[in-house]
C-alpha cells in the first residue's frame, strides 16, 4: 500500500461533515445500550460523552473501565469515523465499562483546522487550560470514577505509517506489540527508528518524560497523571486512505478492549 502523497505541509486528505457523523454515533448508540451526556456545549455544537456499562453479572475480577477519546484535532477524520464503527458494530467486552468521547473538537472539523475556532490546539491545552472545550472536558474527567486504560484515537500526516505512544509507568501487561500486529493486516506500520524526535522501535514509542517538566500537555499526559496508569495514543497515518486509517485505529482499540 503506497502513500497517497496529498499532504504536502498539512492535512490535504479527505474530511467529514462532523454533524452527519454525531448524528449517527448519537442514532446508534441508544440501541446498544448506551448512556450520553452532553458536558459541554459550543456554537451549536454538544460535546457528547457516551457511557456504556459492563454487562457482566457479579464480575470477577471486577469491570475494567476503559476511556475512549476521539476528534481532538479537527483535521483527523478517522477517529470519530473510528468511534462510530466502534459503537455500530458492537463487541465490546461483557466486563468491560467504557467511557467513549467521539469528538473533543467538533467546530475544528467544520473549519478543517487542527486547533478550535480560537486557533487553539486543545491537545497541547491539559496543563493549564485555556480553551473552554479543555475546561469543559477536565470537569467532566474530575467526575469519573479512575480508568484502568486509556486509548486516545490520533492521526499524522507526516508518517510513514501507524505508530503508537504507550505510557505504563507500573509496568503493567502490554498491549503495544499486540496492536501494531493486528493493525499490521490492515495498514502500514511506521518503520521508522525515530518519530516525532523520539525513539521508537516496530511502530512503538515509550517516552521517557516527567510531566511536570513539559510546560504544554496532551491530553494523554494530564490522564497519566490523574486518572489512569496506563494508556496508548493511538496515530494513524493520514496520506493513506481514510477508510484505512479507521480499520487501522479499529484494529488497535479490539485489541486492548479483549486482551
Amino acid at each position: 500500500m503506497q502513500k497517497l502523497g496529498k499532504n504536502l505541509g498539512g492535512y490535504h486528505g479527505e474530511t467529514i461533515d462532523i454533524r452527519a457523523v454525531l448524528g449517527d454515533v448519537k442514532a446508534a448508540a441508544p440501541a446498544h445500550g448506551w448512556d450520553s451526556e452532553v458536558f459541554h456545549k459550543i456554537n451549536d455544537l454538544d460535546l457528547f460523552a457516551f457511557h456504556r456499562k459492563s454487562e457482566a453479572k457479579n464480575p470477577k475480577p471486577p469491570a475494567a473501565r476503559i476511556y475512549i477519546s476521539a476528534g481532538i484535532h479537527g483535521d483527523e477524520p478517522a477517529g470519530p469515523l473510528a468511534a462510530l464503527k466502534l459503537i455500530q458494530v458492537n463487541r465490546w467486552p461483557e466486563n468491560a465499562e467504557i467511557f467513549l468521547l467521539p469528538c473533543l473538537n467538533p467546530v475544528g472539523f467544520t473549519l478543517n483546522q487542527r486547533t478550535n475556532a480560537d486557533s487553539i490546539d486543545l491537545n497541547r491545552d491539559y496543563r493549564d487550560p485555556q480553551a473552554a472545550e479543555t475546561r469543559a472536558h477536565i470537569a467532566w474527567l474530575e467526575r469519573q470514577p479512575q480508568f484502568d486504560l486509556y486509548l486516545c484515537l490520533h492521526e499524522d500526516w507526516e508518517s510513514h505509517g501507524f505508530y503508537l505512544y504507550e505510557q505504563n509507568p507500573d509496568n503493567k501487561i502490554s498491549f503495544a506489540e499486540k496492536m501494531i500486529e493486528a493493525v499490521k493486516k490492515v495498514c502500514p506500520i511506521d518503520p521508522s527508528e525515530i518519530i516525532e524526535d523520539r525513539p521508537a522501535q516496530n511502530g512503538i514509542i515509550r517516552p521517557n518524560i516527567s510531566p511536570h517538566e513539559r510546560p504544554l500537555w496532551p491530553e494523554a499526559l494530564w490522564l497519566i497523571t490523574q486518572k489512569s496508569r496506563q494508556g496508548y495514543t493511538l496515530e494513524a497515518p493520514s496520506d493513506f486512505p481514510l477508510a484505512t486509517r479507521v480499520d487501522a485505529l479499529v484494529a488497535a482499540v479490539n485489541v486492548a478492549l479483549n486482551f
